[in-house]
């Protein structure tokens, strides 16, 4: 059965749908950073500026007033990555998470100095840096059996320097990885038998290379700015646990919490300003990796190869921000712990001071009921005083009227009532207390 074959036909009419916001973007990323072919001898120069969203804002236009002054097309607000070619030379901009690279290259004489800098960069009075310098670099590209090469390579400190052989022995690679007169960190590369294409991948893995160990060891500075506060708070939770054996009382479990609480947010707060950075630390250590991964170095001489150099000094610095991640996350669960039990003790506290303010009620309360109880007697005996006074005045009344032959005398009338009146008032007053203690368990 023959192979069925589809073929692209153009203007099929086929319906236009709602692209995505970030299409463009997810589509554009896998070529935001095409590799150039280049020939050596030839010459980089990278800067890398550390931004912010306001930095970004305004290197976004004055790269475009740059480029219309040498008569290119400027980039566009979204556009991360652009290339302006003057020439045999280029200007590569390319805008990162929190920084801005500016890559220029261009010939390299024969005759050129190895100190100067090529006339035609354009780092000039007229380069406007958009923020904070961290990037400065220098790659050289020259034949491996030239002067040129044999110079560059003389000029380096041999007890930092590192050599490799990259590209199964096509090209040298070597780097002291310090800074020169003019502060930017020199590489080179001996060009044996590269290929164009192997020549811009290889300067590109170079460049990034810098870039990314330099902004890796930024976590290391935020670690060194962070271990004296996490130091102090370890010291003063250590304090607070030795108080917290000693001392007793709500006030003063009070005063521990207050002090505890003002610890784990210091802690906190220190932990949430240094949590980017050591993340984003990683990520360019991993980076860094995969670059010296990727050019896949030979030992030449008995030197350093590049990663056994970096590895030697970036692996501690990554181990040093691991460890104070480690310290802070250790710090803020046993300051959750000390802090779950001061509150412990100040609710067991408060639970037994509140008991004993509930039965100081208690018997406030029953000191009151039997106060009522007293003037509920009383007043029996004045309501039924009054009661008799006003049958008194009844029975002698009606002793003067005409039955009054038939009764006893006020005296005796009055005597008897007493006890009657007495129950009657006794009973009434019960029942309404009776009453409104019926009404109060009954709202």
């Amino acid at each position: 059965m023959p192979e069925t074959q589809f073929h692209a036909a153009p203007h099929v009419g086929l319906p236009s749908y709602t692209p995505h916001p970030a299409r463009s973007f997810a589509l554009g990323e896998v070529h935001a950073r095409p590799f150039r072919a280049v020939s050596s001898p030839r010459v980089f120069l990278r800067y890398g500026f550390v931004v912010d969203e306001e930095a970004v804002v305004a290197d976004n236009a004055w790269f475009r007033d740059y480029c219309q002054s040498i008569g290119a097309q400027g980039p566009d607000e979204a556009v991360r990555h652009h290339l302006v070619r003057v020439g045999d030379t280029g200007l590569r901009r390319e805008l990162h998470g929190e920084f801005v690279t500016y890559t220029w290259d261009g010939p390299l004489p024969a005759s050129a100095d190895i100190e100067g800098a090529p006339a035609s960069h354009p780092f000039g009075a007229g380069f406007r840096p958009p923020g904070p310098l961290l990037v400065a670099m220098r790659l050289d590209l020259v034949k491996a059996d030239a002067e040129a090469f044999s110079r560059r390579l003389e000029r380096f400190d041999h007890a930092s320097l590192a050599v490799s052989e990259v590209e199964e022995g096509a090209a040298i690679i070597a780097s002291d990885f310090r800074q020169d007169g003019d502060g930017l960190t020199r590489m080179i590369i001996g060009d044996r038998s590269l290929s164009d294409v192997q020549a811009g991948v290889l300067t590109q893995r170079l460049l990034e290379l810098e870039t990314y160990r330099t902004f890796a060891m930024l976590g290391l500075t935020e670690a060194n700015r962070q271990a004296p506060l996490v130091l102090a708070i370890e010291q003063g939770l250590l304090g607070i646990a030795d108080r917290m054996r000693a001392i007793d009382g709500l006030d003063a479990n009070r005063t521990l919490l207050d002090e505890l609480t003002r610890l784990a947010a210091d802690l906190e707060a220190g932990a949430a300003a240094s949590a980017y950075r050591f993340g984003a630390s990683r990520a360019y250590y991993m980076i860094v990796r995969q670059r010296l991964e990727s050019i896949d170095e030979r030992q030449r001489g008995g030197s350093f190869t590049f990663s056994e150099f970096l590895t030697r000094r970036m692996a501690p610095a990554m181990r040093t921000c691991e460890t104070l991640e480690e310290r802070q996350a250790n710090l803020s669960r046993k300051l959750a712990r000390a802090a779950t039990l001061l509150r412990t003790r100040v609710d067991v506290q408060l639970q037994e001071q509140n008991r004993g303010q509930l039965e100081a009620m208690n018997r406030r309360a029953r000191l009151q009921l039997r106060l009522q109880q007293t003037v509920e007697g009383l007043s029996v005996a004045a309501v039924s005083y009054y009661v008799v006074g006003l049958m008194a005045y009844l029975t002698k009344a009606l002793t003067k009227s005409r039955f009054g032959a038939l009764l006893p005398a006020p005296e005796v009338m009055t005597g008897l009532a007493v006890p009657v009146v007495l129950l009657v008032i006794f009973l009434m007053v019960r029942r309404i207390r009776k009453s409104h203690g019926d009404t109060e368990g009954h709202p």
